[in-house]
């Protein structure tokens, strides 16, 4: 018979030799070293586990002393009972992976905060000051119907907030109303599946292009036709001929995604009469049109939209932080009823107080003058990481040259396997992509993607750059 708590899985078993303090005592010093219980923690008090198993406070308290006498907690009064601050214990050996682990391929985005990581904003210049002050306020401020079920649509005074600033930053002419506030990336995709796709459909994918469009494409049922990306971006005259009856494209024209290029005028005047003759959507993922340092950014290919056939998908990930999970989709007037429709079945909007918080970010002004300061930030970031990468890395590779975004394309020169050297650099602890993953078939020219955003200096970029190199050399 065993007895559980559900707060540390801990278990007593009624048939053990072992006296129950001394289990008591293992499961917590169990939970400690594999970190499920980290210093500073509060553990449960004496009085509360003794309600909690059925068992006298002294077999508690006998384990707690014996806890504390080997220093792994420390009673702190009415504060109660917490790991030792600063406890340092030797990490526990990692078991072997299974064959399922050691295959699997990274997730788009991994959990962590690593140099060159992708997907990832200047997380250490981000305002936090000024996000907690309007985050406190918020709190004081709420009120009884701020906590009831959130719009499905999105917060209306958030909705407006971004139909205005797509007016004015990327030459977008919509209204609130068309403006659903989603929780990302994949859901956006998903919504506009349900609402204008079926299974069996054929949609014009970028190759190179970003792995989490095909994957969820790929759930639904629903067949990718892959289209060439050269230096004027997407090949619509190769997606023309190989799918004209297609049901929609998924583009990033400011800066295709993987390799930056913007989508040239003609091509995007192309896209959009084939779209209109084909009665088919174009979905417009503008994920970080806002960095270009060439030139001012181009204007969003829905801002040439005049038959209704672009969907426009934003997100606050990378003008933000990713852990919002915050973004929008703007949609045709005539398709606002749809996605209505389509919203409410599905019910997948983001935090209400979330977007109240935005809402309130973007009108102070702290939004638009964010991105202007991220703009010239990443202009010198972008410079300096690909000075110092070039100044070690020169004789290995080459970076192409691209307007904006927010990575770096390395070209390796010779046979290097860019999932190789990729594996190798996330075996010191830097993060990287390989080119080919972002390819259909998995090969193609051998390329490491690289993040530029949070590498603060050129002499950052040159150490880092060492290490890299010593997974360069055979």
């Amino acid at each position: 018979m065993k007895r559980e708590t559900t707060k540390l899985g801990l278990s007593l078993d009624q048939t053990a030799a072992q006296p129950y303090y001394r289990q008591i005592y293992g499961r917590i010093l169990g939970a400690i070293a594999s970190g499920v219980l980290k210093p500073g923690d509060r553990i449960p008090s004496a009085r509360a586990l003794t309600q909690e198993l059925g068992l006298a406070r002294g077999t508690i308290e006998a384990a707690y002393s014996l806890l504390a006498a080997e220093g792994y907690i420390q009673a702190r009064g009415q504060a109660g009972t917490i790991v030792t601050p600063g406890l340092k214990l030797r990490a526990r050996a990692p078991s072997a992976p299974t064959r399922a682990q050691a295959i699997a391929p990274p997730s788009f985005r991994p959990d962590s905060v690593l140099p060159f990581q992708m997907g990832l904003p200047a997380l250490d210049a981000f305002p936090r000051k000024i996000w907690a002050r309007l985050g406190a306020r918020s709190v004081r401020s709420m009120q009884p119907a701020d906590m009831a079920h959130p719009s499905v649509f999105g917060l209306d005074r958030l909705r407006a907030q971004i139909a205005a600033y797509l007016q004015v930053a990327r030459g977008i002419d919509c209204s609130p109303s068309q403006v659903f506030v989603t929780s990302g990336y994949r859901h956006t995709i998903a919504l506009i599946a349900h609402a204008l796709l079926k299974a069996q459909d054929r949609v014009w994918l970028e190759d190179p292009g970003y792995p989490p469009t095909r994957d969820v494409l790929a759930h639904m049922h629903i067949k990718a036709v892959q289209v060439p990306v050269d230096g004027e971006g997407m090949v619509v005259a190769h997606g023309i001929k190989a799918a004209p009856g297609a049901r929609a494209a998924v583009v990033t024209p400011a800066h295709q995604s993987p390799l930056c290029v913007s989508l040239s005028l003609p091509r995007r005047l192309a896209l959009l009469e084939w779209a209109s003759a084909s009665k088919a959507w174009i979905i417009e993922d503008d994920y970080d049109g806002e960095y270009r340092y060439a030139s001012r950014p181009l204007p969003a290919l829905k801002g040439l939209d005049r038959d209704g056939r672009v969907l426009y998908a934003g997100t606050f990930s990378k003008v933000l932080f990713p852990s919002l999970r915050l973004a929008y989709l703007v949609v045709p007037n005539a398709l606002v009823e749809r996605f209505e429709q389509i919203s409410h079945a599905f019910a997948g909007s983001s935090s209400g107080f979330t977007q109240s918080l935005v809402s309130d970010f973007m009108e102070e002004g702290h939004f638009a003058r964010h991105i202007q300061r991220m703009r010239k930030l990443y202009a010198e970031r972008r410079e300096a990481t690909a000075a110092g990468l070039e100044g070690v890395l020169g004789k290995y590779l080459n970076i192409d040259p691209q307007p904006g975004g927010m990575h770096l394309v390395l070209r390796l020169r010779g046979r290097r396997s860019d999932r190789g050297v990729v594996a190798r650099m996330r075996e010191d602890g830097l993060y990287g992509e390989a080119l080919t993953d972002w390819m259909a078939r998995g090969s193609g020219p051998s390329a490491v993607l690289l993040n530029f955003t949070n590498i603060d200096s050129q002499r950052t970029a040159e150490k880092l750059a060492l290490r890299i190199l010593a997974r360069l050399r055979p």
